[in-house]
């Protein structure tokens, strides 16, 4: 084991003019470590460059993919750390094959992708764009106006897929609307929906029951598309869909052409697929939807969050501690991580 606890920070961290993206995020606490070594790749193209991790015990992974063919060859890495809770960005199984844990930082994200979600919900819901419009067309926009009334939330169904970090925060914020909260979600803590007061159903029964339907559950092979054109289908002519996880998770075709043919009243998106969409997509020309760029739900408080979260992370590696939120559990029992662990805890843990 080297003498310093080295850590890389991705490529796009930086502008092209080399200043720190996110300046939120706070460095201090690796500047001060006198254990600590840290530095930015230089390579921004195409996935990470496995050359230029060598040497380094932790990558710190803003939106560059970490792919197997990522793994660097002197199998020192022990952790890739996302600024973030999305991972489908990251070989998930290819991190645990070479004793690499994958860690996000869950408490970061709750509070302000939830709010992101209320807002969607209230914008939708309000007809927020559409009477912004009309409020700059003058006499003629206000003479519109009783055209586009909004719809009360009281009474009404939120449904969520997905009920886990970020979909519990949702329903906690959701209380004061006196709404019935309803989820699918097959991993979800019994205990927390009771306490939230969250009718568990199946994925259909949310889909037909919701007035505003939700997706809160991270993109994987089981989950894509996982809203797709039955679901679609299934749902009321005046609900709403509000997507804040990844793009992926709904069929955008399908929406598009429910949204276009009036078969549910509209969308909250702050997620497309592709990202960032073809100009020429449809869904881009509607007036029955809400969009964001992937980015409803960055703060200057959301984003030095994550990063206060990955230098947790780093921090707890060093000591050989397992890290907060380690998404491939797995790593746990093996022989080859532990072993990083523990030269760590010898080397550091003072």
């Amino acid at each position: 084991m080297a003498d310093k606890f080295r850590i890389a920070l991705s490529a796009d961290y930086l502008t092209p003019e080399g200043e720190p993206l996110f300046p939120m995020f706070d460095r201090g606490p690796l500047d001060d470590d006198p254990d600590i070594e840290w530095r930015y790749l230089k390579n921004s193209d195409g996935p990470v460059d496995p050359a230029e991790l060598e040497g380094h015990d932790a990558l710190i992974l803003l939106a560059q993919r970490f792919e197997r063919s990522s793994v660097p060859a002197d199998g020192r890495l022990a952790m890739v750390a996302r600024f973030g809770v999305g991972y489908d960005s990251v070989d998930v199984q290819a991190c645990t094959d070479n004793d690499i844990c994958l860690v996000i930082t869950p408490d970061g994200v709750r509070r302000p992708v939830a709010v992101a979600i209320i807002a969607l919900i209230l914008a939708v819901t309000g007809k927020l764009l559409i009477k912004h419009q009309l409020t700059v067309e003058g006499p003629a926009g206000f003479a519109k106006r009783s055209g586009y009334m909004g719809v009360g939330l009281v009474g009404k169904t939120l449904g969520s897929v997905g009920i886990g970090n970020i979909g519990a925060e949702m329903f906690r914020m959701a209380a004061p609307f006196d709404m019935n909260f309803m989820a699918c979600d097959p991993y979800a803590d019994p205990a927390v929906a009771e306490e939230l007061g969250v009718k568990m159903v199946d994925l259909d029964t949310v889909c037909q029951e919701a007035d505003i339907l939700t997706v809160n559950c991270p993109l994987s092979d089981e989950t894509h598309h996982i809203v797709d054109e039955r679901l679609i289908g299934l749902m009321k002519p005046t609900a709403y869909l509000v997507n804040t996880s990844r793009g992926g998770t709904v069929d955008q075709k399908a929406l598009t052409v429910a949204l276009q043919e009036g078969r549910i009243a509209g969308a909250g998106l702050d997620v497309l697929d592709p990202e960032p969409p073809d100009p020429d997509d449809p869904i881009l020309k509607l007036d029955n939807v809400v969009l964001s760029p992937h980015a409803l739900a960055w703060t200057d408080q959301c984003f030095a969050g994550l990063g206060a979260g990955d230098v947790v992370a780093c921090q707890a590696l060093k000591r050989g501690e397992v890290p907060p939120a380690v998404v491939n559990r797995a790593i746990l029992d093996s022989a080859g991580w532990r072993a990083k662990l523990a030269r760590y805890a010898e080397t550091f843990g003072r």
